[in-house]
């Protein structure tokens, strides 16, 4: 029987896809949802509600990713939530160190035969770069470079979440009257892909992994699609009926935006320094992508990509309540 281990099931990406996969999988198909949580805790009860099976994985436990892999044909590796890791910068490790443990416990497990890893739709440069502008992207580069140490496997860059616009429009406070201008470093066009589309094409190509294996696949909206983080402001102060302005500072003048974040706003230095990163890779064009794989997969399922126009809108309305 194919059986389908997903991590981070209680996550938005990894959540969407066991909702999408639950819904398609045909019977023969077993599914499972893994999770560092314990039995007992609130998040172990609400998968139990969902997923047909719940098992304890933990990266910081090796062992039990092994145990939580018996019998599993293909897992899922949703990426470790924990960003502080990318936080040394250079060429410390990162949050592939994580990664690593699913890695070798898959390579290990004698009934594993693909593992999927759910990458980010960043180094594009017409097809699919080993070289990235952001930081967010290096421990991606890194654990896709791991995978392919002997795993078969299949890399999909999931395209920039509409959903988060909000960190990209400077932290977007969402219920709140704008402050002032956004300032960015650098802006570049971004194909925004709903999480629930994410899910449902994640899902779609995990009922068939050995048809992505050994290659990386962009799972994006399109570039006809795409919009700067300044037409997303345009977007949001049309839905709130109020001028959000986006101020383009220049890359020479990063380490303004940097005190910036820290000292207006009250962020982490580690972490805005980390993020920061990302608007250079926009301006370079990483995250405008050209691949019809997200849109082929949902047309087989009658759909078609949610605009981000559409999550703007709806983000703004929910979050005005």
């Amino acid at each position: 029987m194919p059986t389908i281990a997903i991590t981070g099931a209680s996550g938005k990406l990894g959540g969407a896809t066991l909702s999408s996969l639950l819904s398609l999988r045909p019977p023969s198909t077993h599914i499972i949802a893994l999770t560092s949580s314990h039995p007992g805790s609130a998040t172990w009860t609400a998968l139990c509600s969902t997923a047909p099976e719940v098992r304890h994985a933990s990266f910081d436990d090796p062992a039990s990713f092994a145990a939580a892999l018996a019998g599993v044909t293909t897992l899922f590796l949703v990426s470790t939530p924990r960003i502080s890791m990318d936080f040394g910068g250079g060429g410390a490790a990162g949050r592939e160190a994580h990664h690593a443990v699913a890695i070798d416990a898959a390579a290990r497990a004698p009934s594993v035969r693909d593992v999927v890893y759910a990458s980010l739709a960043l180094a594009w440069d017409g097809s699919a770069s080993d070289r990235s502008r952001a930081a967010v992207m290096r421990a991606h580069l890194r654990t896709e470079a791991y995978l392919r140490g002997g795993v078969r496997a299949a890399v999909l860059r999931q395209g920039l979440y509409a959903e988060s616009w909000p960190l990209y429009l400077g932290y977007y406070d969402v219920p709140a009257a704008s402050e002032g201008p956004v300032r960015v470093p650098a802006d570049g066009a971004v194909c925004w892909t709903a999480i629930a589309d994410l899910g449902r094409a994640n899902a779609a190509v995990l009922l068939q992994p050995a048809a992505y294996a050994g290659r990386i696949t962009y799972l994006s909206t399109r570039a006809a699609g795409a919009r700067s983080v300044a037409e997303i402001g345009e977007l949001v102060a049309r839905a709130r009926g109020e001028e959000v302005r986006v101020e383009i500072v220049g890359e020479e003048r990063e380490e303004e935006v940097v005190r910036y974040y820290v000292e207006e706003k009250g962020l982490e230095e580690a972490y805005v320094r980390w993020w920061t990163s990302t608007y250079g890779a926009l301006a370079a064009g990483e995250a405008r992508v050209d691949d019809p794989t997200l849109e082929r997969l949902l047309e087989g399922m009658g759909r078609e990509p949610v605009r981000v126009e559409d999550v703007v809108e709806r983000m703004v309305r929910e979050g005005r309540k």
